[in-house]
């Protein structure tokens, strides 16, 4: 079997982690290139749960290194950050799968939410890497932008409904997060003592993950009330959703014929936990309806799912393989 050798930049953070303990198990892959802002180190000393397991040289993130060791490069690292390397590998034919929100919005919606973008030119090649929306065109992608886990977990639960939400009427996601979201550096926000026993709303309403939200759904950002809120878990989110339909809607069926043939995306007769989901790709999904009211409630991983093993499959479907090569599906539980 032929391996394809794939690099990390931006190895240090949690979703670099999640992405070295599944490829070191891929079949097809082969992890060439590991790298960070700063270099000398080695996996396992930044990682210790690695060692005896992964412990390759970690070094100082550079463009033509990477290119020269790998054709497909995972970019983990932080908005506004991305954009710096996208140019250069695209130059040189080498396959990006992109973490942050460079590459995930309109020019004018990133430069509103984030800071001037600085490759315009390549917004232009970007396919999102939602399998269930553009699995076809993944296939086809240079660069595909990975989404953000609050968008992942709110489209997924909405997708199935847009054509019959009653039009001009609000959509209300009312979101909740594990502290492993925020990442690695340290806040007064994500304190232990700040977390702890204890759960609050942030950025209610003009989250920058909204707009991710509205514009891959097509919808009026006006119309999408969001609000996340973090909760004292490790990992994990929960999104619920209400809109308003014709009562004569029979949700679960549409729901059930719509993601049929998905094989990451689990409907389920009671309402869901963040545990079942928690160390796998799955998406899980209930929906209940009163009335002209539906309510839809979505659990995912938010490091996996969310983020890491999402972007794998996404690699897999550009490199050719199959998409659920290497794809974690057995939860941590208990």
């Amino acid at each position: 079997m032929k391996h394809i050798n794939v690099g990390i930049i931006g190895v240090s953070g949690y979703t670099g982690l999640e992405l070295v303990k599944m490829l070191v198990n891929h079949p097809s892959f082969n992890l060439n290139y590991v790298a960070n802002s700063t270099g000398g180190t080695t996996l396992n000393e930044l990682h210790p749960s690695l060692s005896s397991v992964c412990e390759l040289e970690v070094v100082k993130a550079d463009v033509d290194a990477c290119s020269s060791a790998c054709e497909l490069v995972f970019l983990a690292v932080p908005h506004k950050t991305a954009m710096a390397y996208v140019a250069p590998f695209m130059k040189k034919g080498i396959k990006i799968v992109d973490f942050s929100a460079d590459y995930r919005l309109t020019q004018e919606v990133y430069e509103e939410y984030y800071c001037p973008h600085t490759d315009a030119t390549n917004l232009e090649e970007v396919v999102y890497g939602l399998p269930e929306l553009f699995r076809e065109d993944i296939k086809k992608a240079s660069i595909v932008a990975n989404p953000g886990c609050f968008p992942t977990s709110a489209i997924l639960g909405l997708l199935p409904y847009t054509e019959y939400r009653t039009p001009n009427t609000p959509i209300i996601i009312d979101a909740k997060t594990g502290v492993s979201g925020a990442g690695k550096k340290l806040s007064d926000v994500t304190h232990f003592v700040n977390v702890n026993d204890n759960m609050f709303a942030y950025n209610p309403f003009y989250h920058r993950h909204a707009p991710e939200i509205a514009q891959k759904l097509n919808i009026d950002f006006d119309e999408i009330h969001f609000v996340p809120h973090l909760i004292p878990t490790t990992r994990g989110m929960i999104s619920s959703i209400y809109i308003q339909v014709e009562p004569s809607l029979d949700a679960e069926a549409v729901l059930k014929e719509f993601y049929k043939d998905e094989p990451y995306v689990r409907i389920c007769k009671n309402p869901v936990d963040m545990k079942n989901t928690a160390g796998t790709n799955f998406c899980d999904i209930y929906v209940k309806q009163k009335g002209n009211i539906l309510f839809i409630s979505t659990s995912i991983d938010n490091l996996l799912r969310g983020s890491s093993s999402q972007a794998l499959a996404n690699a897999n479907l550009m490199m050719g393989l199959n998409e659920n090569t290497a794809i974690p599906n057995i939860a941590y539980v208990p």
